[in-house]
């Protein structure tokens, strides 16, 4: 086992409104309750699970022809922006064509949310008329539909959103997926003390953070929050951003430039699930002690279905820790689930990521680059029996590519399966053993393509 010296152990479906430098809240969705005519249960309004909305949600029969139906009211013909909260405590998915005016137009499935007093909101964005208008959900299984809470609809109201390449992809669009604040107000913050006052108040909430806010502590972010960053400069500093004991948390951070926190993690995702890092710049400043920043983003205590997508992580020693310790293995194993793609670790001298017990950890088409501090710098780690796949990432002056069958300092040694990876000037990618297969369906680009995508469209102002 390879033992690192002492001095290296110390160290969308979103739903959110087009992002505009304005200080004014725009309009909340109209809400139509699922128990509320002229809504139509083909089953019956109960209320027996905890959690939802209005005087009750929609049961409906357990056949094929359980339906629901919504009537809802346009000013002027567009496009509207509708989600769906719904609750499955099954762990089978109910698919359902969704209906307007009597066109079939999607084929949504509801996966499950891991229990009945889960409430999830799927996003959908569909044509509708002048006036009345019906949307209606028709099962295709004898499952019939998941439970449903409301329909959130806004129509008009701005361009259509910017889907970032490739949209939501991996663990985070799993188990009910993650939404963030769809169905939910938006909310401009141009100071740090209402950003936090925003992010951690209740309920659905797209918080556009507009200019670079600084401040001390730790936010904690409530459930269902999308926080988006207004053009290619704003984003935050100072804070750790904790998303914590939420299952979902169901929380998106996206076009930020967050900085490393002096002596902690600048995000920190912790026995939460359901959580979406996509297109920000994260950076801070190499220093002589790498302890002088903690986690650059670090994911802990059984958090899972988590995707981190298409960011810039530059300049930092302990990038990301996926699982915090040797001796956390009874909580850990069967979690920390998470998805790597499309990101640029740029001078990010270990972690990027580091495992421990989580399987199956997803890295491809991720581009990496000037990882040589010393002869103990690396790129990932697949240690304590976690299972990794690594594959079509591009390695370049990376000192060590891949550690899992030789450990790494303490920590016992894991399993790696690398294909398709293209390393230049770097050591090797280390494999051991075999690891779970994904249950996810997704493209991985050619190794050939990698630099130049990464390099265009990751990190900061480029939704």
């Amino acid at each position: 086992m390879r033992v690192k010296p002492m001095i290296a152990c110390v160290g969308l479906l979103a739903g959110a409104l087009v992002a505009v430098a304005s200080s004014t809240a725009q309009a909340a969705p109209t809400r139509y309750e699922a128990e509320s005519s002229p809504a139509v249960c083909s089953g019956s309004v109960d209320t027996n699970w905890t959690g939802y909305s209005g005087s009750g949600f929609c049961n409906g029969t357990n056949s094929t022809s359980g339906y629901l139906q919504f009537t809802v009211n346009a000013a002027a013909a567009g496009t509207a922006t509708v989600g769906v909260r719904f609750a499955n405590g099954t762990t089978t998915a109910r698919p359902a064509n969704l209906l307007v005016n009597g066109s079939a137009f999607q084929s949504p499935s509801f996966e499950g949310t891991g229990a009945w007093s889960t409430w999830v909101t799927k996003t959908f964005s569909v044509p509708v008329t002048a006036g009345g208008n019906t949307i209606r959900l028709n099962p295709t299984t004898s499952g019939g539909l998941p439970n449903v809470d409301y329909l959130d609809v806004e129509v008009g109201g701005g361009d259509p959103q910017p889907q970032p390449p490739g949209g939501l992809v991996g663990w985070a669009a799993q188990a009910g997926g993650t939404t963030g604040g769809a169905g939910g107000s938006t909310v401009t913050v141009s100071t740090f003390a209402d950003f936090r006052t925003q992010a951690q108040s209740a309920g659905a909430k797209t918080i556009l953070v507009n200019g670079m806010l600084s401040g001390t502590g730790t936010v904690e972010i409530s459930a269902d929050k999308t926080i988006r960053g207004v053009g290619s400069s704003s984003g935050i500093s100072g804070t750790t951003l904790n998303i914590e004991d939420m299952s979902p948390a169901n929380v998106i951070i996206q076009n930020l430039n967050i900085r490393g926190k002096v002596g902690g993690d600048a995000i920190a995702i912790e026995s939460a699930t359901h959580v979406w890092i996509d297109h920000n710049t994260m950076s801070s400043t190499i220093e002589d002690n790498p302890d002088y920043y903690d986690g650059m983003l670090d994911i802990t205590h059984a958090a899972d279905y988590i995707t981190v997508s298409w960011n810039v992580i530059r300049n930092h020693w302990k990038t990301s820790l996926v699982g915090h310790s040797d001796g956390n293995g009874g909580e850990d194993r069967g979690h920390l689930r998470v998805t790597y793609h499309h990101n640029w670790f740029d001078r990010t001298f270990e972690r990027s990521p580091r495992v421990r017990f989580g399987e199956t950890v997803h890295v491809f088409n991720n581009y990496y680059t000037n990882v040589n501090n010393n002869a103990d710098s690396y790129a990932i780690a697949s240690l304590m029996d976690a299972g990794l796949l690594v594959e079509g990432n591009v390695f370049e002056n990376v000192q060590q590519a891949c550690w899992s069958a030789s450990g790494y300092a303490d920590s016992d040694p894991g399993r790696l399966v690398a294909r398709d990876n293209s390393l230049t000037n770097s050591g090797p990618c280390e494999v051991n053993g075999t690891v779970a297969a994904l249950p996810y369906s997704y493209t991985a680009e050619n190794v050939g393509t990698v630099k130049a995508s990464v390099t265009a469209g990751s990190g900061a102002g480029k939704l």
